[in-house]
């Protein structure tokens, strides 16, 4: 697998992501139960917002001492492509997790818990994806059309409103693990087990946090394809990646009270994904340079936005005459 990652950068990496973990259970051991305050999970996403950058910065520092101006130009644009990509496809997970949450009747306090487990089993698992994706990409380069027709008809299909909707309650996943686990009927706290009689009982709490890692998973077959059509390079890949997953809980905090007011995301996104779909099956015919693919993803997120703020203006509007 060609990558432009040397010992240094991936050690770098390692360490960032390592210091900023730390930090953040640390903050979180000691706010105990208390939830993130909306200033709080503005304060942090913003924080992580700024390492990513500061690290797109000094990988371009980096190559551009050791591999040249050029080398160092596209991959930091590929860096940010992806960053941005995963980023926007993320928030649609964060929406998925409110819908978990309000489901199983999770208050704010104990939610805490699951986002922190589920951010770190996203960390391993996208891992894990990201390497044996490159491997497949590296060993069978045709498995990149199988990746764009993916996406593209997983665009339509989000556009359609055959997205990751339902009632969690009747995914097939739900109803066996209640069937096959000893579960107390309510809330124990923030444990995941109790023991009752000697026996091992298991608590909804559990459940939510196996759906939220499922669900991660879903989206991560999503979003990872998607990064493979600006580059190849597990390096840009996985980085890109766990820089912008490793913000999610600041973000389902940021979200959490107006997820209802970014209505016309789910559109914007949508196109997003037939755009990428479209350049990965049209790869031999024409590349789309990485500069053009950020540009365009940052234009469609732009305007989807501006069209949701002219919708919730109206919405508003209608409202208030009532």
């Amino acid at each position: 697998m060609n990558t432009v990652g040397t010992p240094l950068l991936w050690g770098s990496f390692a360490v960032i992501v390592l210091i900023m973990l730390a930090i953040d259970l640390l903050m979180q051991g000691r706010r105990g139960e208390q939830t993130m305050s909306l200033k709080q999970a503005a304060f942090w996403s913003i924080v992580w917002i700024s390492v990513s950058l500061l690290f797109s910065a000094g990988l371009w520092w980096y190559l551009k001492g050791t591999a040249g101006p050029e080398i160092a130009h596209t991959q930091t644009l590929a860096f940010l492509t992806g960053y941005v990509l995963e980023k926007a496809l993320a928030v649609d997970n964060v929406f998925v997790w409110l819908m978990l949450f309000s489901y199983f009747s999770v208050p704010t306090s104990l939610q805490r818990r699951v986002l922190i487990y589920g951010v770190l089993g996203a960390i391993v698992l996208r891992t894990v994806m990201i390497f044996a994706g490159s491997w497949l990409v590296s060993e069978f380069s045709w498995i990149l059309y199988i990746f764009g027709a993916f996406l593209l008809f997983t665009g339509v299909k989000m556009a359609t409103g055959g997205g990751h909707d339902g009632d969690p309650g009747d995914k097939p996943v739900v109803r066996w693990l209640r069937n096959h686990l000893r579960m107390t009927e309510n809330l124990e706290g923030e444990k995941f087990f109790v023991r009752r009689n000697g026996l091992l009982f298991a608590t909804p709490l559990l459940l939510v946090l196996i759906m939220v890692e499922l669900s991660d998973v879903i989206f991560a077959v999503d979003s990872i394809p998607a990064i493979f059509a600006v580059t190849t390079d597990p390096f840009i890949v996985l980085t890109s990646n766990l820089f912008a997953i490793l913000g999610l809980r600041a973000m389902y905090f940021l979200l959490a009270n107006v997820a209802e007011r970014f209505s016309m995301l789910k559109y914007g996104l949508a196109i997003v994904l037939v755009f990428i779909g479209i350049k990965m099956l049209i790869v031999d015919l024409y590349h789309i340079p990485v500069a053009v693919s950020l540009g365009t993803v940052g234009g469609i997120l732009a305007v989807t936005l501006l069209i949701n703020a002219w919708v919730n203006h109206r919405r508003d509007r209608q409202m208030s005459q009532r």
